[in-house]
């Protein structure tokens, strides 16, 4: 795949703002697929309509239950640097109906944080400029700095113990089975938010500090 430059990514990244959504914008988006049985993304199948509507059961869960910490709200309190979110996703993605209320939750406990989505089959450009060890996985957060629109960092497309997990397991049986969809989920349930909290959290400490 060609190379992108810094100064591409750049502006893939500021044009793509332009076209973001709100997560209430996005909720409501895949809460409409989820009413009509259709999916986001340019590929219509039942089982990415299977997933969306079960991300929008497991998202309004998510939205509902998931509360950050008092140290972590502590956290968030102190940062100042102003940080645009962008994340790339689609309906259908297991990782991004666990993470994103998190991301949302983040985002609404302090102002200088600005949260867009956008959908990842319409910004091909976008999502090759931000592969995961070549893959186009999601979701992917790219953050940008409103001033300079220079990206500051990324995170995704799941936090480091899940990631963990899914090298071992492609270590052992070169692919992902079945059965491990379950024991992500149940990693997941477990886990409650607080990893991918904890990562983004210190990401942002660490913007703060330069």
């Amino acid at each position: 795949m060609q190379q992108i430059s810094t100064a591409e990514c750049k502006e893939l990244v500021a044009e793509a703002l332009k076209d973001g959504i709100s997560y209430a914008e996005y909720r409501t988006l895949v809460n409409n697929h989820t009413n009509s049985f259709t999916s986001t993304g340019h590929t219509q199948a039942e089982a990415l309509s299977k997933y969306t509507e079960l991300n929008d059961r497991r998202m309004k869960r998510g939205d509902k239950l998931f509360n950050l910490t008092p140290i972590q709200i502590s956290a968030m309190q102190k940062l100042q640097q102003p940080v645009n979110w962008l994340v790339i996703t689609e309906s259908w993605c297991g990782d991004a109906a666990h993470t994103m209320p998190v991301m949302n939750k983040i985002a609404e406990s302090n102002e200088a944080i600005n949260l867009n989505v956008v959908l990842r089959d319409d910004h091909p450009q976008l999502m090759n400029a931000f592969l995961t060890q070549g893959s186009k996985s999601i979701p992917k957060l790219i953050a940008q700095d409103p001033v300079s629109e220079v990206v500051l960092y990324t995170w995704g497309p799941r936090p480091e113990p899940a990631a963990a997990m899914v090298v071992e397991c492609k270590k052992s049986y070169g692919t992902l089975p079945p059965e491990f969809k379950e024991d992500l989920q149940q990693w997941y349930n477990k886990d409650k938010g607080q990893a991918t909290a904890e990562e983004l959290i210190a990401q942002l400490q660490e913007i703060n500090q330069i």
